[in-house]
């Protein structure tokens, strides 16, 4: 994804938003395949993923590509693997196609072709959800001081709440000035996990799923 960095991204009062947007069903083959994967999914079915990964599957941007090099990261066949509570909110959550020449992907979730190309995706992240709540303070007793759908916002890393290892709570502001602390599963980057899948010989592989840019 192109970056570009302009400087009317951040104009007072303006808020902007990274719409839902699905086109999954422009391609039945497509929508039947990821019908499958979802319930696949949801299952922790490990056989049905790995047969349906692309054997240069790219993993990483540090040369990680391939079956073997899968197994080895995600260890999808324990029980306690990381791989379904980062690959779900992936592939439930919409997509569209990228058309270039011969080839035809499909790119999920809406969140990382969707996001502005004069937003800068390293500094700027979306608002996951719809009426999502955000509070005065990282506590879900604290009062709500708005309802937010989708909006571009800046994290406050700094002044974010940790759960362990994982942040738990987000400090926000949207590009309108609204700030507070949002539930960080609400919130989510462009450049966070994707998946990325291509019709290869009349079946449908998933070709990547990697993170960073």
């Amino acid at each position: 994804m192109v970056l570009m960095f302009l400087s009317g991204i951040a104009a007072a009062g303006q808020e902007r938003y990274v719409m839902p947007v699905d086109e999954a069903k422009k391609d039945a083959s497509f929508f039947a395949f990821r019908e499958k994967l979802i319930a696949a999914a949801e299952k922790r079915d490990a056989a049905f993923i790995l047969s349906i990964l692309d054997p240069k599957i790219e993993l990483s941007f540090g040369g990680d590509s391939g079956i073997a090099d899968f197994k080895r990261i995600w260890r999808i066949t324990s029980r306690d693997s990381v791989f379904w509570n980062e690959f779900l909110p992936v592939i439930k959550n919409g997509g569209s196609f990228v058309r270039g020449g011969n080839t035809k992907l499909f790119y999920a979730p809406y969140t990382f072709n969707g996001f502005p190309e004069d937003v800068d995706s390293f500094e700027y992240q979306a608002i996951f959800g719809k009426h999502v709540n955000l509070r005065e303070r990282p506590d879900t007793n604290s009062p709500v001081v708005a309802s937010l759908s989708y909006n571009i916002v800046k994290v406050d890393h700094e002044r974010s709440v940790k759960n362990g290892e994982n942040y738990a709570w987000l400090n926000i502001e949207t590009l309108g000035g609204k700030k507070g602390f949002v539930k960080s599963e609400f919130v989510r980057s462009p450049i966070d996990y994707r998946a990325g899948f291509e019709k290869r010989r009349g079946v449908w592989k998933m070709v990547a799923f990697i993170t960073g840019d």
